[in-house]
């Protein structure tokens, strides 16, 4: 895999526009993919240079869906208060949002898949995916460290989301060994904590996607893209019904300031 940043050979397989046509991925924009493919599956072949199986259309829609709105989670509150600070700049308050997309918001989801390919190393190699996902999740307790896809503040004892998200897998005959072993570490977390974690929804996405061939590298980008859709809503709203202000009010009043003492 080339290093980021590293200089590559000077091609892109994406797309190029014509005086009279637009080509992407090796079809005509107007002439074949308008009017024939969804958002989504286009998104697909953005993505991944492939039109979409049936299966991988329907959860990649699914995961999409899952993931685009969470109420007013950070990322939404940074992007309205950016609106109310700037209310011309609609393309700077979702970049706003969509900056905060990282290990703890959003993000998670790729280190979920990052988690389940170094899983699946061992259990290709014939260990079985119980002990795999025991020994991962007891070595990340012991080390002190979160295990990405496990925990939240809401959702307890089950995220809904990510039930769901399993059961149509299960349903519609897609659950894989990534399926398998997000199941093993959720039973590796009870053993481990002593306790119950919520599996979340970051951990599904990532478990399905593997499972639908999709490449680690690529699932970060679902949330990137469905939150995007979340944070254009709540910003039509903002400039409706403001209210980027009174979060940014609230979050004065609710910060006590206390002075440095003297030395």
């Amino acid at each position: 895999m080339p290093q980021i940043g590293a200089a590559g050979t000077p091609v892109s397989h994406i797309s190029q526009a014509h005086a009279d046509r637009v080509e992407v991925r090796g079809r005509d924009l107007t002439g074949d993919l308008m009017g024939r493919l969804s958002f989504t599956e286009y998104f697909h072949l953005l993505l991944t240079g492939d039109e979409p199986t049936e299966e991988q259309r329907y959860f990649l829609d699914l995961l999409l869906i899952a993931i685009a709105e969470h109420g007013m989670m950070p990322t939404n509150v940074a992007a309205r208060m950016t609106l109310a600070a700037d209310p011309a700049s609609l393309q700077g308050a979702v970049a706003a949002g969509i900056l905060g997309c990282g290990p703890v918001i959003l993000g998670t989801s790729e280190l979920c898949a990052q988690l389940l390919e170094q899983g699946r190393a061992r259990v290709d190699a014939g260990e079985p995916v119980d002990e795999v996902g025991a020994d991962l999740a007891k070595r990340i307790r012991e080390q002190g460290g979160k295990l990405p896809g496990f925990g939240h503040p809401v959702h307890r004892p089950l995220d809904p989301r990510a039930e769901r998200i399993l059961e149509l897998a299960d349903q519609r005959g897609v659950s894989g060994p990534n399926v398998a072993l997000a199941r093993a570490l959720r039973d590796g977390v009870r053993e481990a904590w002593g306790r119950p974690l919520t599996m979340n929804v970051a951990m599904p996405i990532a478990a399905v996607m593997l499972d639908l061939g999709f490449p680690a590298a690529a699932v970060k980008s679902v949330p990137i893209l469905a939150r995007t859709a979340g944070l254009l809503a709540h910003l039509a709203e903002e400039r409706e019904q403001p209210i980027g202000f009174l979060m940014a009010g609230a979050a004065e009043e609710a910060i006590e300031y206390e002075p440095p003492s003297e030395r």
